[in-house]
């Protein structure tokens, strides 16, 4: 399906004129690349799962499941990243009558809908006793927010300007 080039594509089935964005997006839009239906996606931000597997599951389940979760991450134009199996972890309280759990972290980038996909999915799957989805922000992720290289304010080093000599304690006193 082909678009003409001053349209944008929006939601499915929705078009919006170029010209009618603003010239610079809103902190929380981003452009990224096309995604698999070519469409321009705006949304697309980093996010954190972590799930907590049944332990009485063996490794190829959870592997399945994993796959599972990051196959509909792809399905969805979302891009996942790491996956870090952590194993076996004591919870701290018990979950399902079980004490213990099968740790896993997945960090993707995808749409706000993607993500709440995902977590209707890890919700209904019977092998997931808990999972939690988490917006990173942009410090998290290793963005800088300045060129590298620039002192700023809040960094604790000197900066290239003199600081105003503070008046002593006696003299304000004096005052």
């Amino acid at each position: 399906m082909s678009h003409p080039p001053d349209m944008l594509v929006g939601m499915p089935g929705t078009m919006v004129p170029l010209h009618t964005l603003p010239r610079e997006f809103p902190g929380a839009l981003r452009a990224s690349p096309p995604g698999p239906e070519g469409r321009l996606y705006l949304h697309m931000r980093p996010y954190e799962v972590m799930i907590i597997l049944d332990p009485t599951l063996d490794d190829e389940t959870v592997r399945a499941e994993v796959d599972r979760t990051t196959e509909l991450i792809k399905a969805k134009g979302g891009n996942p990243g790491r996956v870090e199996r952590w194993g076996k972890r004591r919870l701290a309280y018990e979950i399902r009558k079980h004490r213990e759990g099968n740790y896993v972290v997945v960090e993707a980038q995808a749409e706000p809908s993607v993500m709440s996909d995902l977590d209707r999915q890890l919700t209904l799957t019977d092998g997931v006793l808990r999972h939690k989805v988490i917006h990173l922000p942009e410090r998290a992720t290793g963005k800088p927010a300045r060129p590298l290289g620039t002192v700023g304010p809040d960094d604790g080093a000197p900066t290239s300007e003199p600081a105003a000599p503070t008046p002593a304690p006696a003299a304000v006193a004096a005052e």
